[in-house]
């Protein structure tokens, strides 16, 4: 349960001053949240200073300056949508002029009366020579200039929010924030110099310049610290619990791995044996394994998957491999049947498309044990599902299924091992932030003979020579994948749709041009598919336009060239993937990035990274740096935290540490018991990783 001393922090944030039911929404838009805590956990991203304070003839226009002004005559607006003029002096007697386009008369005579000094502070516009303030921020009396000039923190705002709202609230929440029990080690804490956490928040609140926003200073390094040895603490507990419960011992005997390998058409990479090294040694061992395959686009994970699930059945167990797909889930089923041929493995498919009896059969069979390894979606975890006796779950494209998918499919068995795969790979702070539960291989070699896809950038415009030279490879017997963002054409974005575009090259190119999108019902993508692959049929396509549902999974070796329209709407990640549809068979292979001009700045360093390189890990490193940890991973669908203060370019050393520091703790004290304990557990739910401590209770 919450500790009590955290309960005013998860209130509404109606609980502070200045919001109410009606601005809430607005505070949640720009917090991210309509709590307290999510006010609190809002940093400024600049400083407004308000202590220059020039003589008005030398102020310069569109900086914010503070004057003691002596107000000489109120002049009204004559007609509407005129406004309101005051005429004012500085003790040099420079002339300067404050402006209102709303608000009463009334009110601006009774707040700036004639003849009286007023501090003023603004933004300065000079317009005809004449020095002009706009509606100024602050008009005090004389004995009040002291709360003028300072540095005001600037919050996120969005529309119909005051400035000054968030930085009203955040301050009386901050004033008003709980002394909780210390959670860093005392060795951290010496080393980095760093206040406790409620004085760090309360100087990330008050900057006073703008080295005071930058994420390296101490005070946003604590907060990022926290953050993520909160992360790496839920983590810590997680694999600890894991690794205590009992696994099973999974040896192969080479009977069916043997005949695999010798029947494949080309030789495993030292990469590859080295990650089944790995995966064979966590399966015999006596723990569960939980080991998370990173593999860059056609380095071969399917046949490790292959290999590890035969030992699985060598062992006397079953297997499943889920794919977030049914596109993909058949594709494996057919890659997997054909390679495990030799073996004489026995395969089973169940997505959420196979009609009744033939899903009874499916499910009976694998109950009798019948079925030694299963392949399909989601639909494998779900109620019904029985099998004779799982022992190990392979999970292709982890990032797109949740964390409790994959413990309701490992649920499916007794101490089954767990491998998970991505052909997405992730940058080596995201995965100890994201995965530290993992065991971590990597396969960053090709397979021999691969050659290096060659890619070009070019300008929307030059699209007639783009499809002069599709005409030409289509002549040649070659395939061509044509990419674009949408399927229908969207007010809001001037993106040709796929089906537009797929209707324009059949004029130009003749009927051989396929379409296929996340739209159509399953049956028509695999007849889309298939028309693609094929070679000699007469209904074959040799173009074929699609959206992203071919970033993962679809494998057809004659295609060696992909162009993908509107690139630079795409992210690295995405970029990246779409490429590594071609290059799969032994002819050069070729990649179009097509641009709609201008481009922004992030959008052509990453059609530069795009052409500067073809390994995944580099690539990975800079859509991390580029788009930043929230993003990286491409889906928000995983359920993985939000950072708020951690960046996981900048804050790499501090990773390091706090998986460090959490490891030692759960070794001190596994079940978070005692006042240290209770230090740890009230962290865990400031962070919101409540789960975890849910996780610890339940055993």
């Amino acid at each position: 349960m919450r500790p009590e001393a955290l309960f005013p922090l998860f209130a509404e944030a109606t609980s502070l001053p200045g919001i109410g039911p009606r601005v809430l929404k607005l505070v949640e838009r720009a917090a991210r949240g309509n709590r307290v805590i999510d006010v609190i956990n809002t940093l400024p991203i600049s400083v407004v200073d308000r202590r220059y304070a020039p003589p008005a003839v030398i102020a310069p226009a569109g900086r914010i300056v503070t004057f003691a002004l002596t107000i000489l005559e109120h002049q009204p607006a004559e007609r509407p949508r005129q406004p309101h003029r005051v005429r004012c002096a500085d003790p040099d007697g420079t002339g300067v002029t404050l402006v209102f386009f709303h608000g009463r008369e009334a009110d601006w005579r009774r707040l700036m009366p004639e003849g009286e000094v007023r501090i003023v502070s603004g933004k300065v516009e000079r317009y005809g020579g004449e020095v002009q303030m706009p509606h100024p921020d602050h008009i005090v009396p004389p004995e009040k200039r002291a709360e003028v000039e300072t540095v005001e923190a600037v919050y996120p705002g969005t529309d119909g929010l005051s400035p000054k709202l968030l930085r009203k609230a955040a301050k009386f929440a901050v004033s008003r924030l709980p002394e909780l029990p210390e959670w860093i080690d005392r060795g951290v804490l010496a080393r980095e110099g760093w206040a406790d956490w409620r004085g760090a928040l309360a100087t990330a609140h008050a900057p006073t310049d703008a080295d005071d926003l930058s994420p390296l200073h101490p005070a946003r390094r604590r907060l990022a610290y926290d953050e993520l040895f909160a992360n790496q603490l839920a983590i810590a507990l997680v694999r600890n619990r894991q690794r205590r419960a009992a696994g099973r011992h999974l040896a192969g005997s080479g009977r069916l791995t043997r005949p695999i390998e010798a029947g494949l058409p080309f030789r495993l990479t030292q990469d590859q044996r080295q990650v089944l090294s790995e995966i064979a040694g966590d399966m015999a061992g006596p723990l569960r394994m939980l080991r998370l395959l990173q593999g860059d686009v056609g380095s071969g994970k399917t046949v490790v998957a292959l290999i590890a699930m035969a030992i699985a059945v060598e062992a006397g167990a079953q297997a499943a491999l889920m794919a977030p797909t049914d596109v993909l889930a058949r594709q494996h089923m057919e890659t997997l049947a054909r390679l495990g041929a030799p073996a004489g493995l026995r395969f089973g498919l169940l997505t959420g498309r196979e009609r009744a009896k033939a899903r009874r059969d499916v499910l009976a069979a694998l109950e009798a044990g019948e079925i030694d390894i299963l392949v399909g979606t989601h639909a494998l975890f779900q109620e019904g599902v029985a099998f004779r006796d799982l022992g190990l779950a392979v999970i292709d494209e982890q990032h797109r299924f949740g964390v409790h998918q994959r413990l309701q499919l490992s649920s499916k068995g007794r101490g089954v091992d767990t491998l998970v795969m991505t052909a997405t790979p992730i940058p080596r702070t995201l995965a100890l932030t994201t995965y530290g539960d993992m065991d971590v291989s990597r396969i960053r070699q090709k397979p021999a003979g691969r050659k290096p896809i060659q890619t070009r950038v070019l300008p929307m415009d030059r699209m007639d020579q783009v499809i002069d030279a599709v005409r030409r490879t289509i002549d040649e017997g070659h395939k061509v994948y044509w990419v674009c963002p949408l399927v229908d054409v969207s007010e809001k974005a001037d993106l040709s749709a796929a089906s537009a575009r797929a209707e324009d090259l059949v004029d130009q190119l003749g009927p051989r041009v396929g379409l296929i999108h996340g739209k159509m019902k399953g049956a028509d993508k695999d007849a889309a598919i298939a028309r693609f692959r094929a070679r000699d049929a007469d209904d074959r396509t040799d173009v074929l336009v699609a959206t992203t549902v071919i970033e993962v999974g679809v494998d057809v070796p004659d295609a060696t060239v992909i162009i993908i329209e509107h690139a630079e709407r795409f992210g690295l990640a995405q970029l990246h993937q779409l490429r590594g549809r071609v290059g799969r068979g032994d002819d050069q292979a070729s990649c179009l990035l097509l641009y709609a001009a201008p481009l922004g700045e992030i959008a052509r360093k990453r059609l530069e990274v795009m052409r500067a390189t073809e390994d995944g890990f580099v690539i990975a490193e800079e859509d991390l740096k580029l788009r930043g940890a929230g993003d990286a991973l491409g889906t928000k669908q995983s359920g993985e935290p939000e950072m708020r203060f951690a960046d996981l370019d900048l804050h790499a050393d501090l990773i390091e540490t706090a998986q460090a520091q959490a490891r030692l703790e759960i070794e001190r004290t596994p079940e978070l018991d005692g006042p240290r304990g209770q230090a740890l557990r009230t962290l865990l739910y400031l962070f919101e990783r409540d789960q975890a401590v849910r996780y610890l209770r339940s055993g």
